[in-house]
């Protein structure tokens, strides 16, 4: 049970990772996405799949589905930003001229190395941001990304390896746009979330730079039903909680997520309207339009990559069921 097949979504490769537990789909000639995380034991899809007949929409917002990675993510205010004398400009892809999601969408990975053995299995992949135009005309520094997915009974570590190739310090964030399915029943459903605060956002949903009470979410610290809930809110972790989303169902049945401590400081909790058929659970290192919020990197959490540094940044999805 303990390996990777081959198959195929919308004519391109996918690679395929089984446990006894779960079935992982990588669509790495495709923007490296997890597509698919489907439960064996349950008998249920955890993540909102795209149908293939989804095709023409993935390719222009993948970030709708899946696990996809946002390198940086969240708005970046006309998507221009300074950083230590040099300007970066991103397309302006969303409302208000503002940028969205980063520069990661289908780019095509290589798969380096496939690894089958008794505890898991595991794929490696591979993408240099030099083989992309388009990523190099808004941010012209080259880097080396490599993914590791490796699956282990019911967790998923996804570990991701960025090395910079360049000659000069650069700014660097990254996320995940995790989108979760609660199938239609919101009310079964609790998210326990250890958060300090709220960002306060811009009508535009840009950061303003200050921070707000909890409110009515302080109830995430102990666990918040999601019934009539509406959410595209970002939440300060803060230096004495954990990274550690917990969704669980009312049976027992649910998951949780976490993130490395030092590196992950936000997340962003998203529901797209009122919390129905799936729910977004998206830890960042940076805060959206960090760059232009503060130039305290204790606040936004902006990471600088020093000429041939490597940093890895490692995320876990663990599944949990009733004891029965």
């Amino acid at each position: 049970m303990k390996q990777v097949t081959k198959g195929q979504w919308g004519g391109y490769d996918t690679y395929i990772l089984h446990s006894r537990e779960l079935e992982v789909t990588l669509l790495p000639r495709l923007g490296n996405s997890v597509i698919s995380l489907w439960d064996h034991k349950e008998k249920r899809q955890i993540l909102r799949r795209p149908d293939e007949s989804d095709q023409a929409f993935f390719m222009q917002k993948p970030y709708h589905f899946g696990i996809p990675l946002l390198i940086p993510p969240g708005r970046i205010r006309k998507g221009h930003f300074q950083f230590e004398g040099l300007e970066y400009q991103f397309d302006q892809n969303t409302a208000g001229d503002n940028h969205i999601h980063g520069l990661h969408r289908t780019q095509s990975w290589c798969v380096s190395d496939i690894e089958e053995d008794e505890d898991g299995c595991a794929v490696t992949t591979e993408f240099l941001t030099l083989d992309d135009p388009n990523w190099m005309r808004q941010f012209p520094v080259p880097l080396k990304f490599e993914m590791t997915f490796r699956l282990q009974d019911a967790t998923l570590k996804q570990s991701l390896k960025v090395t910079h190739l360049g000659e000069h310090r650069v700014p660097f964030g990254m996320g995940y746009h995790t989108w979760f399915m609660i199938d239609g029943e919101p009310e079964r459903w609790n998210l326990k979330l250890p958060v300090e605060s709220i960002y306060e956002l811009t009508e535009e949903l840009l950061p303003s730079g200050n921070i707000k009470a909890l409110g009515d979410l302080e109830s995430l610290n102990e666990g918040m039903n999601l019934l009539g809930t509406n959410l595209d809110t970002a939440l300060r972790i803060g230096d004495t909680k954990p990274v550690e989303a917990l969704l669980m169902r009312d049976d027992g049945y649910g998951l949780r997520y976490t993130a490395d401590k030092n590196l992950f400081r936000h997340w962003v909790v998203y529901t797209k309207g009122p919390a129905d058929q799936f729910l977004c659970v998206e830890p960042y290192t940076w805060l959206p339009d960090a760059p232009n919020v503060s130039s305290d990197p204790n606040f936004t959490g902006l990471l600088v990559l020093e000429p041939g540094q490597s940093l890895e940044l490692s995320t876990f999805l663990e599944m949990i069921y009733p004891n029965k």
